[in-house]
């Protein structure tokens, strides 16, 4: 085992990168007396917020369904079996990628009648060249830093032992899903309503690595 002296660093860089996309979390729901009444609201509201979101083509990137529940509502306390309604939900989780036409996605599906929009959720993609750019940065800071202890003691680096990934993410502040619309009034409300004016939040990447480097012999004299 080589007895040269090793130097041991960590590296770290935190970038800023405007978001790349943004989620909503879209709730459909109907409740009726009668079960089957229940399902085809349901069915229809679901189909109008699919249609609504499908007619933004290229700027939505992606629809999903995110579950599908129908609920007897037993009347408090009361007998098992007596049913006082039936309740549907489901759930689409929409990726817009032109934020140009989001504020408008918004306020349209949330003018549908019984939904609820949460987010927007905004992100980067899981390939985004902001966290390689953020992974070669911490890297890069290591050796700095390695650099500069050698110097500091006489010496310089001579190799490299070992460099790990301690790790990519978001900041652990990350914003949570914001309500932006409650349930929708009755049908039939005059006109389209006002888009609502959304802000991207700037997105926060960190990236952090572990290096040890071999180095010449200090000059402790």
């Amino acid at each position: 085992m080589s007895d040269a002296p090793l130097i041991s660093v960590r590296g770290e860089a935190v970038l800023e990168a405007q978001p790349e996309i943004a989620r909503l979390a879209v709730h459909v729901q109907s409740q009726e007396p009668d079960r089957r009444r229940a399902l085809d609201r349901l069915t229809e509201r679901n189909r109008a917020a699919l249609d609504l979101i499908g007619s933004y083509g290229d700027a939505v990137e992606r629809t999903e369904t995110g579950g599908l529940t129908i609920t007897p509502l037993v009347k408090y306390r009361r007998r098992e079996g007596d049913i006082r309604a039936y309740q549907g939900t489901v759930l689409i989780n929409v990726t817009v990628a032109d934020f140009t036409v989001l504020g408008e996605l918004v306020t349209r599906l949330a003018d549908l009648e019984r939904v609820r929009v949460d987010g927007p959720v905004w992100d980067l993609r899981r390939d985004s060249d902001v966290h390689r750019r953020a992974a070669e940065q911490a890297a890069q800071e290591a050796v700095a830093r390695a650099r500069r202890y050698a110097a500091a003691l006489g010496a310089r680096l001579t190799g490299l032992v070992e460099l790990s990934d301690e790790g990519l993410g978001r900041d652990e502040g990350m914003p949570r899903p914001v309500a932006l619309a409650a349930y929708a009034g009755a049908p039939g409300d005059a006109g389209e309503p006002e888009a609502i004016d959304l802000e991207p939040e700037v997105q926060i990447v960190r990236a952090a690595v572990e290096a040890r480097f071999t180095a010449t012999a200090p000059d402790l004299g």
